[in-house]
Formats: structure tokens, sequence, C-alpha cells
């Protein structure tokens, strides 16, 4: 009888255990699951982007927190005066914002807006020229020149911080 007891129970607690196997598994399955999803949408779809620094005041403050969508750096929709998130051309670890100024083809200024005698260049094939709107506080083309449109990470749709200044972002052309 006592037996018979202790098969039930050494039953009862590889049941609990397989029970307990399946739930850890099927938690885990989850998460991969999900955490697949969550990258395919940062990666193609977009991503919160805090943005730090004084290069685009006043449109964007340090800490805003902006939306950015990445879908039309894939469809090649990006246009002048869309404001873009691109890997630094010198730290590939670091990103930048700033505002597209010139497209493939495009006569573009490389002065300083204090310059004299102003300097033009054109943007060569397969690449942006990319400016702070604070034009005096940016490191932007103008110091390292322009950037391969591979480099674009994605297209600023929304400002999400401070509710008083929340909304879509202008193309800076008025």
């Amino acid at each position: 009888m006592e037996r018979e007891r202790g098969k039930e129970t050494e039953g009862i607690e590889v049941e609990m255990f397989r029970n307990f196997l399946w739930k850890t598994l099927g938690f885990v399955g989850y998460t991969i699951q999900y955490g697949c999803i969550a990258h395919c949408a940062f990666e193609y779809i977009g991503e919160v982007v805090v943005c730090s620094g004084p290069s685009m005041e006043p449109t964007i403050v340090n800490h805003d927190v902006v939306f950015s969508e990445r879908m039309s750096r894939h469809l090649c929709k990006i246009q002048k005066g869309d404001i873009v998130i691109a890997k630094c051309p010198f730290d590939p670890h670091m990103n930048i914002c700033k505002r597209v100024i010139g497209l493939e083809g495009d006569k573009v200024c490389t002065s300083d807006p204090s310059d004299l005698f102003k300097a033009h260049t054109y943007v060569p094939k397969g690449h942006v020229w990319l400016e702070g709107d604070n034009l005096r506080n940016s490191n932007d083309s103008r110091n390292y020149g322009p950037i391969p449109y591979a480099l674009i990470r994605g297209q600023m749709l929304l400002k999400l911080s401070l509710l008083s200044s929340m909304g879509p972002l202008s193309s800076g052309e008025e």
C-alpha cells in the first residue's frame, strides 16, 4: 500500500515537473517570438528617439522625444527639408539628427553663414547633404561633407515631448 502511495506521489511530482517544464518552454518561446516581432518593428517600421544637442534648435531642442519612421528610407522617399536620423559618418556608434538640404546632383552652399564669399559644391550620386537648423552651432555636412544615403536610419515624423509642442514636424520650407 505504501509502495503504491510512493509511486502515486512520484507520478504527481513527475507530472508537476512536466507542467512546469512546458510552461517555462512556452514562456521562453513567446519571449523569443515577441522579441523578434519587436526587433522587426524597430528595424523596419520605426522607433522612438531622444534627441540631444543644440544643432536642431529651435525645431528640436535638447532631450526632445521624437518618432522616427524607417519605411521612407527603404522606399527612397527622403526629400529636401526632411529631418532624418543617420549614422554619424565618423563614429558608427553615434546617431545624428539633421535636416536634408540637398540630394544627389543638387548644388549646395558649403560656407558658414558668416562667410563673406560663398563656396558651393554638388552632392555626389548616392549621397545627401545634411545640416542642422542651428547653423552657428551644428557639426554637419559643412564639416564632414555629404553622407552616403545608406547611413540614413529613418525620417522624423512626430515630436512626442512637451504636450504644448506635440505634433508633426514641418519640412522647413515655408
